[in-house]
């Protein structure tokens, strides 16, 4: 854009110099022409005063050598019937066509060009003053005077373009804090915020994009708090349930409920506590995937153990750390334990891998006849919300992975999170 914008200002200021040093350039060379016939004119002048003195061819070799142009060979006097006075540079055709003509001519000669003043002497004899003009004082001073224009039309057209790149860097660089402040705010960095600068339109539209900055931030304040309420408003039925769990007869069932509804009082106050943080603070937040794992199976074994599931984990020993927050790889973990639960029979075999690579839950079920569909949010073939695989998706890709969804070495599906390799 920079670069365009200095051609635009090249292209304009070169046409205007030129619309303004072709005029100048053949006005330089007129002057100059114009200079030469006004000195031969003058150099005429004295030989006609001369003339009107006296008209004797004696006394004018002496006055034609006295001036300029005569002792430099370029002035002459035609009188009739005698040879001309000093040094003529035209035919005697020419003469005579000037003094028919009684008034002043010029004709073309070798090497420049002759200015003809007729005259008239007191005895009434016709007399052509002839005064030869060289090529070079016909153009002297031109050239000089060309360069310089052309100097100063360079000079013109550099500074403009200077000005016009100084102009342009301003704008292009407005332009680019804008365009990098939206990428930044695409990436989810709320905090992104641009110093308005450039033309108005320019500065314009950066007060209007820190506006809807501050919007965008507003609404997402707003959506975490209403997420947060509506995770507190489950409090309510849970407390019920745990008051109905206190009344139960002491026994394993009982104290299974006692210890379930421990667990979902922990997850409502995880998600109210992860639904009002803000952006900036999420995304600061790394947790670890083995120690999430190992917390979550404790919950999904007693329910594997009741439905007789045999299940085996892999891997596990190193601390995987992934840049999410406990209760984001919460969510995704439960959804892909749940997902072995909720669509393979009672009985089922799963196992679980984890590593830096990622987290797999490979089963020996059915299998996933759709996997594009199986993705699809909101669309379920089995009854579901159809929520579940699009989150662990969704959270693959916050920490920079991707889902897997694919035929594992049990037989059934292996779906899982590929987290992208560790910084070397």
């Amino acid at each position: 854009m920079r670069w365009q914008l200095n051609r635009l200002a090249l292209a304009i200021t070169s046409m205007v110099a030129l619309a303004f040093l072709v005029p100048l350039i053949y006005a330089t060379g007129k002057i100059a022409h114009d200079r030469a016939i006004a000195d031969a004119r003058q150099q005429a002048a004295a030989m006609v005063a001369a003339l009107a003195v006296d008209a004797d061819p004696q006394l004018l070799t002496s006055a034609v050598a006295s001036t300029v142009a005569g002792s430099a060979g370029r002035l002459a006097v035609h009188l009739p019937g005698i040879a001309p006075v000093g040094t003529s540079h035209v035919t005697g055709a020419e003469v005579a066509k000037a003094s028919q003509y009684r008034r002043p001519v010029t004709a073309d000669a070798a090497g420049g060009l002759a200015y003809l003043q007729p005259s008239v002497l007191s005895d009434g004899r016709a007399v052509v003053i002839e005064v030869f003009v060289p090529e070079e004082d016909m153009t002297e001073g031109v050239w000089p005077a060309w360069l310089a224009l052309g100097a100063l039309a360079l000079v013109l057209v550099a500074g403009s373009v200077l000005f016009a790149d100084r102009l342009a860097g301003r704008l292009v660089r407005a332009t680019r804090q804008l365009a990098g402040s939206s990428r930044r705010l695409g990436a989810g960095d709320l905090s992104a915020r641009v110093e308005p600068s450039g033309p108005p339109e320019l500065r314009d539209a950066a007060t209007a994009f820190n506006g809807m900055a501050a919007d965008l931030r507003s609404l997402l304040d707003a959506e975490r708090e209403l997420a947060a309420d509506l995770s507190h408003r489950l409090r309510t039925p849970l407390t019920a349930l745990r008051l109905d769990a206190e009344t139960m007869p002491p026994g394993p069932v009982a104290e299974r409920m006692r210890q379930t509804c421990d667990m979902l009082d922990e997850e409502l106050e995880a998600i109210i506590a992860g639904a009002r943080l803000g952006v900036e603070a999420r995304g600061s937040e790394r947790s670890d995937l083995v120690e999430v794992l190992a917390d979550r199976l404790a919950f999904w074994s007693a329910l594997a153990e009741d439905q007789s599931r045999p299940w085996e984990v892999i891997g596990g020993t190193h601390p995987v750390p992934v840049p999410l927050p406990r209760s984001e790889l919460i969510l995704a973990v439960d959804s892909l334990l749940g997902n072995v639960f909720a669509h393979t029979p009672e009985g089922t075999a799963f196992r679980v891998t984890v590593s830096p690579a990622g987290l797999l839950v490979d089963d020996a079920g059915p299998g996933v006849a759709d996997p594009e569909a199986a993705v699809r949010r909101g669309v379920s073939g089995a009854g579901s919300t159809g929520l579940g695989l699009d989150i662990v998706r969704r959270v693959a890709e916050a920490a920079g992975g991707r889902l897997e969804i694919s035929r594992g070495p049990l037989g059934g599906a292996r779906i899982g999170m590929r987290l992208p390799p560790p910084p070397s």
